[in-house]
């Protein structure tokens, strides 16, 4: 594994442990202004809308300044939010603070992804999405703890912990990631980019989009925003049991992701995504309609294990596409937004769904989504087959692809460029 990716690696780790610290104080603290329910979920779904807003425009910044620049600039920008935060006079200012971190998260996700594009293998790549994706389950887990007990010291704290934490991350990353890695941008500068239009006629891209919002909505969306109320209505537990069945499920996660990643490398990608996404759907329905605790828990596990199955595979397929030869920002960015778009309209929908038919409706529903969602994914030729990307030599890729027999047989041929 390329040196530059374990310094990705460890940066993500410090990034998610920030991160889960300040999750659990944020509702408090926005409760603190004399809020209302209402007003202090909006100061999360901030965080999110922003994100998807301004993911074109982070796309572009990335094409237009490289990856490593984008990344830093959105860790700075993250914990210059998170520090204006701890320091907000009222809600209104919370709102803004909060929203703005959103806009800087935008910058460094699409660019972590485009590093690892970068600097990956080809042979490389599903393990080390599944790597990078496990170091944020692991932060994500320890990081709540953290912050539980931080808590204590006051509701500010964590959020000055977490901007320190950011640009210690984002020094190490300055100090051990050279430009020189990524190649010389200046040579690079001639070199074709990959626009959104030449990324969707592939197959696998297109696929990537629709299991992506599917597992938005599902794996990160009414997983956070339902379980908990699902738990209350169905056991009559409080906040304890909702905590351990999120923390099964990333656990779920992050024992699939210790294998699932190299299983990309090695059978492909599409086989691990329809996989992961049948196993994700199916659990998630049984976890809507069980009343017993412990199939409750066992099913929560294995939806975790659906999703850590899955997305080392995608994100490696949506790499595969763009390759390391070009200039990606704006085909990552649209990537991104699907699963955040899933994250922002799931919870909506399906609490909707639960005021109307209940949980077993909304969890039936969503379930399904995922299982759909492979479909999607059978037609097209898996993406490791299409060795011919990271064989092209720097510059030398036309703006539209040539097919050669191994793209999809679903994508059109390419016309002249006008």
């Amino acid at each position: 594994m390329p040196q530059e990716v374990k310094v990705l690696i460890a940066a993500a780790f410090a990034i998610a442990i920030g991160f889960g610290i300040v999750v659990p104080v944020l509702p408090q603290y926005a409760s603190s202004f004399n809020v209302g329910v209402a007003a202090a979920s909006a100061v999360i779904s901030a965080f999110a809308f922003c994100r998807l807003i301004f993911a074109p425009a982070g796309g572009r910044i990335l094409d237009k300044i490289g990856e490593r620049r984008t990344y830093l600039t959105g860790l700075v920008i993250v914990a210059l939010s998170s520090f204006a935060t701890a320091f907000a006079a009222n809600y209104w200012q919370l709102l803004l603070f909060r929203g703005l971190g959103g806009i800087g998260s935008t910058m460094f996700t699409v660019s972590a992804m485009g590093l690892i594009v970068r600097l990956s293998p080809v042979s490389e790549r599903g393990r080390i999405s599944g790597l990078y994706g496990s170091t944020f389950l692991i932060g994500g887990i320890l990081g709540p703890v953290i912050g539980g007990l931080l808590a204590g010291i006051g509701l500010r704290a964590p959020f000055i912990i977490y901007g320190v934490a950011i640009l210690i991350a984002a020094a190490v990353v300055f100090r051990r990631i050279a430009p020189e890695a990524l190649g010389d941008r200046a040579s690079r500068a001639a070199q074709p980019r990959m626009e959104f239009r030449e990324a969707w006629q592939f197959g696998p891209y297109r696929a990537a989009l629709v299991s992506g919002f599917a597992n938005g909505w599902t794996s990160y969306g009414i997983r956070v925003a339902l379980v908990p109320l699902l738990v209350a209505a169905a056991f009559g537990a409080g906040p304890v049991l909702s905590g351990i069945a999120l923390t099964i499920y990333a656990a779920g996660s992050a024992v699939a992701l210790t294998f699932t990643g190299r299983l990309a490398d090695q059978l492909g990608r599409k086989p691990l995504v329809i996989t992961g996404l049948v196993v994700a759907g199916a659990m998630t329905i049984v976890v809507g309609v069980t009343e017993n605790v412990y199939l409750f828990a066992v099913a929560s596990f294995l939806a975790g294990v659906g999703s850590g199955t899955l997305n080392p595979g995608q994100q490696a397929a949506v790499a595969d596409v763009v390759g390391p030869h070009r200039s990606g920002g704006q085909v990552l960015a649209r990537f991104q937004m699907s699963m955040d778009a899933g994250q922002i309209v799931g919870p909506v929908a399906a609490g909707a769904i639960v005021d109307a038919t209940g949980f077993g409706w909304a969890f039936g529903l969503s379930g399904l989504m995922l299982i759909l969602a492979a479909l999607a994914w059978i037609p097209v030729t898996d993406t490791t087959k299409r060795k011919d990307v990271d064989a092209v030599p720097t510059g030398s890729i036309p703006q539209v692809p040539v097919r050669d027999g191994t793209e999809d047989d679903d994508a059109p041929a390419p016309g002249p460029k006008s």
